[in-house]
């Protein structure tokens, strides 16, 4: 979900920046003869405007209803037809219908939108036809708004420089979005006080440091079996859960919370309850949060959420903003996933396996009611003030994507 919220984000910028230059275009606002409908007002004329006729000239009936100016009485025997001016020729008639064109003939020479930088080009503009093929029910106009977003006018203004420089900014927010967390640790984590928590976020440990360097505080670490217990046990004793060679460390076993002088507790997951009573805080990683406020989590979060309101103790869940998402969990099943169950029930237990249905959650959803406040890159936020986030992120045309 993160990888679809950068896509928005991408989206916002380039669709901010087409309006900016449409608002700031001087051609659109000097074009004192250009009517808001794309068409030209003519200038006040002391002479009488010739009034056109009532066929279109476009239309094919136009070019079948010429009227002849010379005819010839010769060439006829009825008397009552008229023969203008007294003339002895008669024009050829045999004029030809232009053929009626359908709007598919229109379409095929419009070009196919094939660049996400098309999105800058004005709503509505179409490509001008070639000569002679132009659909009688289509009106296009080129006027000089169209004329100033053309390539090479002194009017137009290449954004792609502006929207790579956006993009580039979203790129140094990622890189610094958990130092940028871990700032107001100290505004949050006091001493002496109990911190519960869950996983091996790297977000939740690098905030958990900042505040060790000031405060002294004690970490109840749940283990998260059976899917994140191994990375959980690396965290702690700072040794890496590496299965490969060719993997990459994370900065998350570079430095642990007991070599900074945190005391850590390692529990099992079935004693968070017992324990919650003697905890003051309780501080939270997340996979994704929605809009409604809720979030994913990882398995067994709700749990802990669960517990700490019954015992009256804060949530607080740190995350930044590019993990916020502007979609609604209409279907909560459909956001977790389900790993392996071999890891809750061996398959060699098979008198077991083969009498009961075994599933292993990998997230948790925790609806918004259960999380008192959401500390992200920009600030802290109570889980109602999440929408004003995602308006000023994202587009509402740009939720489904």
């Amino acid at each position: 979900m993160a990888v679809g919220n950068i896509v928005r984000r991408v989206l916002h910028l380039i669709r901010s920046e087409a309006e900016d230059n449409r608002d700031g275009d001087p051609s659109v606002s000097s074009d004192a003869g250009e009517s808001r409908d794309g068409r030209m007002e003519a200038a006040p004329s002391t002479t009488r405007p010739v009034l056109s006729s009532s066929v279109s000239t476009l239309s094919p009936l136009r070019h079948a209803a010429v009227q002849p100016d010379h005819f010839s009485a010769e060439d006829t025997d009825d008397d009552s037809f008229p023969v203008p001016n007294g003339s002895k020729t008669l024009p050829d008639l045999t004029i030809q219908r232009p053929p009626l064109l359908t709007a598919h003939s229109y379409s095929t020479t419009t070009p196919m939108i094939t660049s996400m930088f098309n999105l800058l080009s004005h709503p509505g503009t179409l490509s001008p036809a070639t000569p002679g093929t132009a659909s009688p029910t289509v009106r296009t106009s080129l006027t000089a708004t169209h004329l100033a977003n053309l390539p090479g006018h002194p009017h137009h203004r290449d954004l792609k420089p502006d929207i790579i420089g956006g993009i580039e900014e979203i790129i140094d927010e990622l890189d610094q979005v958990d130092t940028q967390i871990a700032a107001y640790a100290l505004e949050h984590i006091h001493a002496n006080e109990i911190i519960l928590t869950h996983s091996s976020s790297l977000t939740v440990q690098k905030f958990l440091l900042r505040a060790a360097a000031k405060r002294h505080f004690t970490v109840i670490h749940a283990e998260s079996y059976p899917n994140g217990h191994t990375a959980t046990h690396a965290t702690i004793t700072g040794t890496s859960s590496r299965r490969h060679e060719d993997e990459s460390p994370s900065e998350t076993f570079q430095k642990t919370l007991t070599a900074a002088g945190v005391t850590v507790i390692l529990i099992p997951d079935s004693a968070i309850y017992a324990l919650m009573s003697r905890v003051n805080k309780v501080i939270l990683g997340t996979h994704a949060v929605l809009a409604n406020g809720g979030l994913v989590a990882a398995a067994g979060s709700r749990t802990i959420a669960n517990a700490a309101r019954e015992h009256s103790t804060p949530v607080v869940v740190v995350s930044g903003v590019y993990k916020l998402s502007p979609v609604y969990p209409f279907d909560f099943e459909a956001l977790i996933e389900h790993g392996d169950a071999g890891k809750v029930v061996g398959y060699d237990d098979r008198n077991l396996v083969e009498k009961v249905q075994v599933v292993n959650p990998v997230y948790d959803y925790v609806p918004a009611e259960l999380v008192n406040l959401y500390i992200t890159n920009i600030g802290g936020h109570a889980p109602s003030y999440l929408y004003k986030i995602v308006s000023d992120h994202y587009r509402v045309e740009d939720i489904i994507l």
